[in-house]
């Protein structure tokens, strides 16, 4: 780290100049500063967990992993990274900033908001799966696959926003309206469904990549989970389209209940 990057609360354009960024195998951009609580070569390994083909959408993208980011104020575009954690900064400080500077897309994740490796790996291939959206899209195959299931009526989602859309897409508000037997589709709720469903599924496929771990432990309150065989399905299809780098295994394991 430059000497110019010292211990307190900095401007993340500060951070962004004077970090040593430094290139995973696979292609990927990131650096570390402050206390963020992870030794370097388990955020190599997560970082590296990006598969090549996903990787290669995001040569613009620099991911900075820091103690906490946060706005500099209420309403502020600005952002500020503090090199350790405090309650009271991490009370003010949120999982996520995007900041552009000089002509880096900078991403900062606060590391002590998430407290352990899954919740930072989570928090990082959300990150990966929505870039990846935002610049190619999601895949024909997968747009099928999913918007069938969805007909389909396959029970749950894999987030909040694709839940809501994929309700809202099947008119009139989920309710399954028809018109000629065929159901009333909202398109762009309908979009909206399958790119959050299609960032979600990149998210946990990386997520599988990179630590083991149990399908229920994405629950949340708000929605069901998708069905653990729907679910499997778009895996496959993922990982099929992205297959994992040297050294990393994609595996689904099935836990029957005694």
């Amino acid at each position: 780290m430059a000497e110019g990057v010292h211990s307190g609360v900095v401007q993340a354009a500060q951070v962004i100049r004077e970090a040593a960024v430094r290139q995973a195998p696979n292609g990927v951009n990131y650096a570390s500063f402050g206390d963020n609580n992870f030794a370097d070569k388990d955020l190599e390994r997560m970082v590296q967990a990006v598969p090549i083909a996903i990787a290669g959408a995001l040569t613009g993208k620099t991911y900075y992993f820091v103690p906490l980011a946060m706005s500099e104020a209420r309403g502020s575009d600005a952002t500020l990274v503090s090199s350790t954690y405090t309650p009271e900064l991490g009370d003010q400080a949120i999982c996520h900033r995007n900041v552009s500077h000089d002509g880096v897309e900078g991403v900062f994740i606060s590391t002590r908001l998430l407290g352990d490796r899954f919740a930072l790996a989570f928090e990082f291939f959300i990150n990966v799966g929505h870039a990846f959206v935002d610049i190619l899209g999601v895949p024909e195959a997968f747009e099928q696959l999913a918007w069938t299931q969805a007909l389909a009526d396959v029970r749950g989602e894999t987030s909040q926003d694709a839940w809501e859309s994929r309700n809202l897409a099947i008119a009139s508000n989920g309710k399954g309206e028809k018109i000629d037997g065929k159901p009333v589709i909202d398109e762009k709720a309908k979009t909206d469904f399958l790119e959050s469903a299609f960032s979600d599924a990149l998210a946990i496929y990386q997520l599988s990549l990179s630590v083991d771990f149990d399908y229920s432990e994405l629950r949340e309150r708000e929605y069901p989970l998708l069905a653990p065989l729907a679910l499997a399905d778009r895996l496959r299809l993922v990982a099929k389209l992205f297959p994992p780098n040297h050294n990393y295994e994609f595996s689904i394991r099935y836990r029957r209940r005694a």
